[in-house]
């Protein structure tokens, strides 16, 4: 079960298929919306409601969830694989760009942030419903996918060639790594592809959520 607050998160919670256990609202929403529908609803005085909540201004509603991991479908096109994601801010807006940008899947290897951390759950800002995530080992994974005929491109800035530069083919993974160490040398050795993308200013690196922005749109465009 998790905790996710706010009217938006709320609303796309109720929208799709996952099982809403309770709706709390604060004592301070006088009229609820429309949609709010349900037995399970509760009502806290303020100071108990912004005690229970993590944002600093809560807007008064919230809700309880049952978990739920959607295996994504292992014939789709494209893939992002997640190798040690730390920050939650980070892989919240990774999701929500997937999603934004149509990827079939995400699966998420051992060190990746919980992906129902509240800060990711918020970043998603709904995705999290839209989108199919799994946790695997990811070495495990790797090879199942390219058995299943499955390119992985992996990033680094060493020993790397520029992302547009690659041969596309019909499946595409991507794999991104930690924020501060990339990703794992095992599983850089084990990558079809190693991509980099150039860096033109004094930068040393991109942020591992623009990064993904950046390459997943490029796989859906040359697909």
């Amino acid at each position: 079960m998790f905790l996710m607050e706010g009217y938006h998160l709320v609303e796309e919670a109720l929208k799709s298929d996952w099982k809403v256990h309770e709706l709390i609202i604060s004592e301070d929403i006088v009229q609820l919306p429309e949609w709010i529908k349900g037995e399970n609803i509760y009502q806290l005085r303020s100071h108990v409601f912004e005690h229970i909540c993590q944002t600093e201004n809560p807007q008064g509603i919230a809700a309880v969830l049952e978990t739920k991991w959607m295996k994504p479908v292992y014939g789709a096109r494209n893939l992002l694989l997640l190798d040690r994601i730390q920050d939650p801010g980070n892989l919240g807006t990774i999701i929500r760009t997937a999603d934004a940008c149509g990827f079939d899947g995400i699966i998420l290897g051992s060190g990746t942030v919980d992906v129902f951390n509240d800060k990711v759950i918020r970043s998603t800002q709904g995705s999290i419903f839209h989108i199919a995530i799994e946790q695997a080992d990811l070495s495990e994974k790797m090879k199942e996918l390219q058995k299943d005929g499955y390119s992985i491109w992996a990033t680094a800035l060493r020993n790397s060639q520029d992302y547009q530069q690659i041969k596309p083919t019909e499946k595409i993974a991507l794999l991104l790594g930690n924020e501060g160490s990339g990703v794992q040398d095992t599983l850089l050795r084990s990558a079809d592809e190693i991509a980099r993308i150039p860096i033109y200013g004094k930068a040393e690196s991109l942020n591992v959520s623009v990064a993904a922005g950046i390459l997943m749109y490029h796989v859906k465009h040359i697909h």
